[in-house]
């Protein structure tokens, strides 16, 4: 028998997890949390095989929180399931010692098979993560490899403003927009415009109001 602790912060994810994984004659679900602290504490005392493990939470996230794990139990197998896809949360988690990252909106077959993958003593990856740990692939994109025009698409999205918004401000069609956001995305390695508006915060220097 597979022995999962769940982490995450919503009840009801953790609640549609346990329905899914009690499906499976060979997993059992010994314990969940809602921050990392609790994670920690509760991996102590279970001892599972295998730990679902959310991004975003608070106290303690859950990059910390696996590398807490596995700094304190060499063996601990965390398998990140989150929604963030972008390359930079996939090396860190990696990087902290994850065993295995699978995206949210996987198929129930798809969880059901990372954890036992991971049980196995494999690293399971979402295909769409994968790239992410290709040689390189991890290396930060410079603003600089952003056209001008992809800038300014970019600055204005992370304010919020909608494609036709954007398109207004700049004097473009909102087609031409979202061909610069996919652009953007695909270059700065994200898929969403949250992930994509904190790389801007990151990488983006303020607009000269000469420009």
């Amino acid at each position: 028998m597979i022995r999962v602790v769940l982490v995450d912060d919503h009840p009801l994810v953790r609640a549609g997890l346990i329905s899914l994984l009690a499906t499976a004659p060979d997993i059992e679900v010994v314990g969940e949390a809602a921050d990392g602290q609790e994670a920690i504490e509760l991996y102590t005392s279970t001892e599972p095989d295998v730990v679902l493990m959310d991004l975003s939470m608070p106290v303690m996230d859950g990059v910390a929180a696996t590398r807490a794990l596995h700094s304190n139990h060499a063996n601990a197998r965390v398998v990140v399931l989150t929604s963030f896809s972008d390359v930079a949360r996939v090396r860190e988690a990696i990087a902290a010692g994850a065993a295995g990252y699978v995206l949210k909106d996987c198929t129930p077959e798809e969880l059901l098979a990372a954890v036992r993958s991971a049980a196995g003593g494999h690293t399971p990856l979402d295909p769409r993560v994968a790239g992410a740990l290709l040689p390189g692939a991890g290396a930060p994109v410079a603003s600089d490899q952003l056209s001008n025009r992809e800038q300014q698409v970019l600055r204005l999205a992370s304010k919020g403003l909608a494609n036709k918004q954007i398109g207004r401000t700049l004097g473009i069609t909102e087609r031409t927009v979202k061909v610069h956001l996919g652009n953007i995305f695909r270059r700065i390695g994200v898929s969403d415009r949250t992930s994509a508006a904190l790389w801007a915060r990151d990488n983006l220097a303020e607009e000269s109001s000469d420009s």
